[in-house]
């Protein structure tokens, strides 16, 4: 088998639909996990291929989706599918109904699924159902002594929104057709149905128009989707049960579009490009052709993107763009704008009106609620979660990103505990934010009296995980994406009750190790960047990579220092050590897992924890016989030192000798832990320095553990 056995959590959570529940089961490494799941009897040798036996519905999407299932099942058994051999699988598909909500927020999603010796059984409501089905059966299979085997299960499933999104940046960063149908496909396989694409900001417009060519000739840099690859992209999408939501930034986040159209810019655009005005660059409001510009971009771009849903961004719009415009301070007092967010106010409803001429639903971020803005327009709360209450409490459709900015780099388990409809579950400290005189901050701050009733609940359509691609490459994508999107994807699709964290660290390789093997790149890309940096010391590199994380809350983009990335017109190299490390540790988080269970009495385990701290004591001196003909590995020097270090305190704690080394076993792990404080938050970004090389140490907390359970 090309993935490791399935690592089953000691016991499920329960899990509830209305009033009925399961009790706690052991179950496969399922995710998103179901709302109803019960294990049956054994379980089914996989020796060939597919045989379907159809009824009710049967189309040319269903039968792509069987295909695709086929070829994912030969990967996973490690058995090629091989035509005319006898099927080792009878998989009988009942679509009960054509659904007419297709990719819609209304298309029926839910399915049932009962397997055992005679096969598999997918009823589903409609082809969304067979889709989500498939994509559970497949994580069913396990490896048996054997060889591979269906287990025996009967689920009964439907997800908790209806809008499961993912969100990636294709302007800050350009994403090849490739890579996104690759998204994909893991999409499928973990039940998003949302592909939201940010495709025009200041460092890109990637769509080509045949109205307005030179956004592709000047604003796209010679990197855009054309017209085609784009229905491709819809059309694939569609097979696989996802929609696609387009965004097009207005009037804000403009400078690529008015680059090449400098005549609606609020203030003048200038090449060679000012990597100041990147992030500040917005349309003028108070000019008509403005609207004629977006009328007839938005009608092109409109006839591209078939979703309902049009997404016109609104977000951090510098108010002196306007206001340091001499004519547009006269308007904004001649029409009796108070300020900025009133003039904005009426941009928005100019655009709502061109938006809503082309039969779409207008979507924008939470600075719409700045001023009144009408209730039909959705709004995507990304700056907390007191942004969802204020917006439902306004009649507002809700699509929550708040909590789920996977460019944080925060481990998993941060965005998992976050759930959509918690009014209080994503924002800084308000005391703390005071404290700091951080008034750029205050949006981000909680709102202590913020609550949701039911009403509000349910204008909370569902929730997206966010990539933004400031510091993301192509080559980067699958790991910043995944195995953290997986997470979101049962926060999103399960019951609110599913929220084991253990379970989940015991799932995400288990899951992340099947995604790969079925066309996710993240650790093939990891490998090549590890050799291009160090192809005479990919091992040493690697062992310190497979247990370091990048510092977090956009410490890595130096976003409040003086190398903001995020207002460069080139695109860093991305070619750093800690470009390269991964937000979750699934090593690291073993070995802490491992340490609980040493001093709770497990000792046997003794062995194996000393063998891991010996390989991760002895690493830096490999490391630095690397970096003698490697400068650029350099940096990477204080992290492997220090990894050293700590492994050095946890052989301490096993030959219990700590007390021999007790000022060093100290400073070893207040420094460490410093570090982690110094990205926990964008509050303690901004007031601390990071470590060398801006790697954190992922074993601290099992050495921690060790030290605490010898004293």
């Amino acid at each position: 088998m090309r993935f490791p056995p399935r690592i089953r959590p000691f016991a499920m959570a329960v899990l509830c639909a209305g009033t009925a529940c399961t009790p706690a089961l052991a179950a496969p490494a399922l995710m998103p996990q179901p709302v109803r799941y019960q294990p049956q009897g054994s379980a089914l040798p996989l020796a060939g291929g597919v045989q379907v036996q159809w009824q009710g519905v049967r189309s040319p999407l269903l039968e792509r989706a069987v295909a695709r299932f086929g070829q994912r099942l030969a990967a996973l058994s490690a058995r090629p599918a091989v035509a005319g051999a006898p099927a080792g699988l009878v998989l009988r598909i009942n679509c009960q109904h054509p659904d007419p909500d297709m990719l819609s927020v209304r298309m029926r999603e839910h399915y049932q699924l009962r397997t055992g010796p005679d096969g598999a059984t997918l009823v589903a409501d409609g082809p969304a159902g067979v889709l989500r089905g498939l994509a559970t059966l497949l994580q069913l299979v396990e490896p048996g002594e054997a060889g591979p085997v269906l287990d025996g299960a009967e689920i009964d499933d439907s997800p908790r929104f209806a809008w499961r999104g993912l969100l990636v940046d294709v302007s800050r960063h350009f994403m090849s057709p490739a890579a996104l149908e690759r998204q994909l496909d893991m999409m499928e396989l973990t039940k998003f149905n949302v592909l939201h694409l940010h495709l025009s900001d200041g460092q890109g417009f990637r769509v080509e128009s045949r109205v307005y060519p030179r956004l592709q000739q000047v604003a796209s840099h010679g990197q855009y989707y054309t017209q085609q690859q784009v229905r491709d992209l819809v059309a694939s999408a569609a097979d696989r049960g996802i929609r696609v939501v387009p965004e097009f930034d207005a009037p804000g986040h403009s400078y690529a579009m008015l680059l090449a159209y400098p005549q609606y810019a609020a203030q003048p655009v200038t090449t060679p490009l000012d990597p100041k005005r990147v992030v500040r660059a917005a349309l003028d409001p108070t000019n008509p052709d403005t609207y004629v510009f977006l009328t007839r971009l938005y009608h092109e771009m409109a006839g591209l993107f078939p979703d309902a849903y049009f997404h016109v961004g609104g977000d951090e719009v510098r108010p002196d763009e306007w206001t340091a415009n001499p004519r547009i301070s006269a308007y904004m007092q001649q029409h009796g704008y108070a300020g900025a967010p009133a003039l904005q106010a009426a941009f928005t409803r100019r655009v709502l009106a061109i938006v809503a001429h082309e039969g779409k639903t207008m979507m924008g971020w939470d600075e719409l609620l700045d001023a009144p803005t009408p209730p039909g327009i959705v709004i995507e709360p990304w700056r907390g979660s007191r942004y969802t209450a204020q917006a439902t409490a306004a009649g507002h459709p809700v699509v929550v990103s708040a909590g789920y900015y996977l460019d944080l780099l925060l481990p998993a388990a941060d965005h998992y505990r976050v759930d959509p409809l918690d009014p209080l579950g994503n924002g800084l400290p308000p005391d703390q934010v005071a404290a700091a005189h951080a008034p750029a901050l205050a949006p981000f701050a909680l709102d202590p009296a913020a609550s949701m009733t039911t009403a509000q609940d349910g204008l909370v359509l569902g929730a997206e995980a966010a990539l933004w691609t400031e510091i993301v490459s192509e080559e980067m994508l699958d790991a910043r994406l995944w195995p953290r999107a997986a997470a979101l994807a049962e926060r999103f699709w399960s019951p609110a009750t599913v929220r084991d964290e253990a379970a989940l660290d015991r799932r995400l390789p288990v899951v992340q190790a099947e995604l790969e093997v079925l066309g996710n790149r993240a650790a093939a890309d990891r490998h090549r960047m590890i050799a291009r940096l160090a192809p005479d010391g990919v091992a040493p590199l690697a062992t310190l990579l497979a247990v370091t994380t990048p510092v977090r809350n956009y410490a890595l983009n130096h976003v409040f220092g003086p190398g903001h990335m995020a207002a460069t017109s080139t695109p860093p190299a991305l070619d750093r050590v800690a470009d390269i490390a991964t937000p979750d540790s699934f090593q690291a988080t073993a070995f802490t897992r491992d340490v609980a269970a040493y001093v709770g009495g497990q000792r046997d385990l003794a062995a194996s924890l000393r063998a891991r701290l010996e390989i991760w004591r002895d690493n830096d001196t490999r490391l630095r016989q690397v970096v003698a003909t490697r400068p650029a590995l350099r940096e990477a020097l204080p992290a492997s030192g220090q990894l050293a270090e700590l492994a050095t305190v946890g052989l301490y704690a096993l030959d219990g000798t700590l007390a021999a080394h007790q000022v060093q076993v100290d400073a070893v792990l207040q420094t460490a832990q410093a570090q982690f404080a110094a990205s926990a938050s964008m509050l303690a970004v901004r007031m601390n320095p990071q470590p060398a090389g801006d790697l954190l140490q992922a074993i601290t907390p099992g050495i921690a553990g060790l030290v605490q359970g010898h004293m």
